[in-house]
């Protein structure tokens, strides 16, 4: 971790601060999830922590962007969005099919009380952080 470097535009956590508390803290945990996940990938030495279309998002050099924000139209849940061009999603569902909601090829959705599995999202997060290098590889090396 002591490597990793993050680059984190300001106004990433004026967005954070402005979710209500259930929200924010989902996120958070969201954020922290990235974080780690990218630390324990020797390949990766910086996150761009940034704001695309207005949502945390993360890049690296070669991934794929991962965003998160609340659902609009429920209160009670949020998301990681995905490029929808990519692999990630497709394969997500066939390996992991019965342990997270998907919104077609662009999202997995959470609600406020679900369990997330961290060790199978951190999976998905590392593919995500390393699209470019994995995207060839069955089951994108997961």
């Amino acid at each position: 971790m002591d490597n990793l470097q993050i680059n984190t535009n300001p106004k990433v956590d004026l967005v954070f601060n402005s979710y209500p508390d259930n929200v924010r803290n989902k996120l958070l945990h969201l954020r922290h999830l990235i974080i780690e996940t990218a630390s324990q990938i020797k390949e990766i030495t910086s996150l761009e922590e940034t704001l695309k279309w207005g949502e945390p998002s993360f890049l690296t050099k070669h991934g794929s962007t991962i965003r998160m924000n609340k659902k609009q139209n429920n209160p009670n849940q949020y998301a990681l969005y995905f490029q929808c061009t990519s692999r990630l999603i497709p394969t997500f569902k066939m390996m992991y099919k019965n342990m997270f909601t998907f919104e077609g090829s662009r999202a997995i959705v959470f609600n406020i009380n679900d369990n997330i599995p961290e060790t199978a999202l951190k999976n998905f997060i590392a593919a995500a952080l390393m699209y470019h290098k994995v995207k060839h590889l069955p089951n994108l090396g997961m």
